[in-house]
């Protein structure tokens, strides 16, 4: 365990941001599974909309650095991919 003042606040602050990270992925991943049930039930708004807001959601979790910017880009690609086999 750390010691110094500075450390200690250091430990402190890992804390919450690792909570912070862990329930804005954890979204992410609920919101995917969304589209991904919403375009599986053939439901073309209700897909087309839980694809805005998952677009959205990744691309602020990449613009924080929270995931990276080419895999928001792979993550938005599959599921707009998925939303063109509704016919």
């Amino acid at each position: 365990m750390a010691n110094h003042k500075s450390a200690l606040k250091r430990v402190r602050q890992t804390k919450v941001r690792t909570e912070r990270n862990r329930t804005r992925k954890t979204a992410i991943k609920t919101l995917r599974k969304k589209t991904l049930a919403a375009v599986g039930a053939s439901d073309k708004v209700a897909a087309g909309q839980s694809l805005s807001e998952f677009s959205s959601a990744v691309d602020k979790a990449a613009k924080k650095g929270l995931i990276h910017k080419n895999k928001a880009a792979n993550l938005k690609s599959k599921a707009a991919k998925a939303l063109a086999t509704i016919a």
